[in-house]
């Protein structure tokens, strides 16, 4: 490459070109530079996820629950900076472990994940993504005994509110203490059964894949 002429200092008093002519000499710089081989390019820097700046926590007591003996106390998972984290809610109390009091548990716990967090849950970051209009029924003949119908085939569901589902009823009532959980749609596909991990409380978006069919 030949060597460019050294450009003479400006002499005492001149005047630097501004304006337009400023930028067509920059623009000249830039194509000399371009034939010479030189080349810019634009690098992306991966700095990672910007910070989290919600806390995961709900401050007070919003849950306190009244001496009538009439509402329990329970956790529900939440979304919270993409894992899954459990808040406390108050569900009304059920008297034993019937089939039908194991299906009022389910609704209230699934009525509880469809409602909008509180103010309190939602300075602490939390949100839900179980659809409304989503419903809970009991097993039909052949089913397990704890396994719970859901009005959608749960491996359509979005996968976050799987998620919710499958750790909010599991270990309670609503199937009877298994920590486990067999779902299942309204439908013949079969039920899988699906357990809260910790591996699934830090990645809920791999809900759908962690069924097993229940033979």
């Amino acid at each position: 490459m030949i060597p460019a002429t050294p450009t003479p200092a400006p002499a005492a008093g001149a005047r630097r070109p501004r304006g337009p002519l400023a930028a067509a000499l920059a623009a000249l710089v830039l194509v000399g530079g371009t034939g010479c081989g030189i080349r810019g390019t634009s690098v992306p820097v991966d700095a990672g996820p910007a910070p989290s700046r919600v806390s995961c926590r709900v401050s007070g007591d919003p849950t306190s629950v009244p001496d009538s003996g009439k509402d329990a106390r329970t956790g529900v998972y939440l979304v919270c900076s993409a894992q899954l984290v459990p808040v406390q809610r108050v569900v009304p109390r059920t008297g034993g472990r019937t089939e039908e009091d194991r299906l009022r548990w389910a609704r209230a716990l699934l009525t509880e994940l469809q409602t909008p967090p509180s103010r309190a849950e939602d300075e602490g970051g939390f949100s839900s993504e179980v659809p409304d209009g989503l419903e809970v029924g009991t097993p039909r003949d052949g089913d397990p005994g704890t396994a719970l119908r859901l009005s959608r085939i749960p491996d359509e569901l979005p996968a976050y509110a799987l998620a919710q589902l499958v750790c909010t009823f599991a270990g309670t009532a609503a199937v009877a203490g298994d920590e486990s959980v067999v779902l299942g749609g309204p439908g013949d596909d079969p039920l899988k059964r699906f357990r809260c991990t910790e591996e699934l409380r830090a990645r809920p978006e791999a809900a759908q894949t962690t069924g097993v069919p229940v033979t």
